[in-house]
């Protein structure tokens, strides 16, 4: 089911102060112009190449038969029509109209079970956030399949050990492994002191467009590793997904999200401790090598002393050094009093506008 337009409906009835179409319109400008195509987006294109130019995605991706260089001009004109479809009918275009119908059309054409009763159906549900303590601050998450909340209360203070200690320490508070994910975290906040931190994902994607619309099906139903038991009708899916804020005696003074599937929680771990704790800025705790392990073999970014990797061995772990920053080790976006961080692994940027 497509949720992101009924969750972003929601988000704009409880919250929202400028019309519905205004949200639309930077998106329409940026269709209708296309964009420049960031080099992690195209490493990313290569691996996964044989979904993304899937049926209507080879017009896409693979414009006259050879992917799409960094540099390149993305270009989905069929986005226009969507998201004017978005800003004249609402959110709910995607449940009882024009995309809907469109959807619904492609469930007929290639065997979807998706029904019309189901799109009426759907609706975003509220949650309540986990709230756990670290580093002095009430930091407030989202549960499941993430386990962020249970990470960092296994996690001791990270300031003032030595590298090799602190590799270690993070070892023992995160394990786990898990193919790509096609997973967006954007965070902002405003003048008012509001904060909105939100992730979306396609999964690896399906390779099915909504014709016409260049809208990519996410994969959901696909993601084994977020299958965790029988599915029945009407559940809804856990995710790896963890929106973060964290509140210290002064008010709000973090808020964080992440993309990379099972890297998730590794990459938002490591760099809220490095804020949280550590002291760092916001760039300098986002830019600095990662690692990720995944049982017994620990993945690590450049940039770590030799004697962090003599300790993992020391320990038993099989250590693979990658040979350079890669966004296998997710994508981390942060705002903070001190200032905001795009993640370069996955060509991610900040920005403060200036007031008036």
């Amino acid at each position: 089911m497509p949720g992101v337009p009924a969750g972003l409906e929601a988000l704009h009835r409880e919250h929202g102060r400028l019309p519905w179409p205004r949200l639309v319109e930077p998106a329409l400008r940026l269709a209708r112009e296309g964009v420049e195509f960031p080099e992690a987006h195209a490493a990313c294109l290569a691996m996964l190449a044989p979904v993304m130019t899937m049926n209507e995605g080879a017009r896409i991706y693979s414009p006259g038969g050879e992917l799409l260089p960094a540099g390149g001009r993305l270009e989905q004109p069929g986005l226009v029509r969507a998201l004017e479809l978005l800003a004249e009918e609402g959110p709910r275009s995607f449940y009882n109209g024009s995309v809907a119908d469109a959807l619904l059309e492609l469930m007929d054409e290639r065997g979807g079970l998706v029904t019309r009763a189901d799109l009426e159906a759907y609706e975003a549900d509220w949650t309540e956030p986990v709230e756990s303590g670290y580093a002095g601050t009430r930091f407030l998450s989202r549960a499941g399949l993430s386990a962020l909340p249970e990470a960092f209360s296994r996690l001791p203070r990270l300031r003032g050990l030595s590298p090799a200690e602190r590799a270690l320490t993070l070892v023992r508070a995160l394990d786990d492994a898990g193919p790509e994910s096609h997973t967006t975290n954007l965070v902002t906040t405003d003048a008012d002191g509001n904060a909105c931190v939100l992730t979306t994902s396609l999964g690896l994607g399906s390779g099915d467009f909504l014709p016409g619309l260049d809208l990519h099906l996410n994969s959901m139903l696909g993601e084994a590793e977020l299958i965790r038991g029988a599915l029945e009708p009407g559940d809804r899916m856990g995710s790896m997904m963890a929106p973060s804020l964290a509140f210290d005696a002064e008010g709000l003074t973090f808020a964080a999200g992440a993309a990379g599937g099972t890297r998730l929680r590794s990459a938002l771990v490591q760099v809220t401790a490095g804020i949280l704790d550590e002291g760092l800025d916001p760039q300098e705790a986002v830019s600095q090598p990662r690692l990720h392990p995944a049982g017994p073999l620990v993945h690590l970014e450049p940039g770590f002393p030799e004697e962090v990797l003599a300790a993992l061995a020391d320990a038993g772990l099989e250590v693979r050094a990658w040979p350079a920053r890669h966004h296998y080790f997710g994508g981390v976006s942060v705002v903070t009093r001190n200032g905001a961080a795009g993640d370069p692994r996955r060509s991610g940027a900040a920005a403060t506008l200036a007031p008036g």
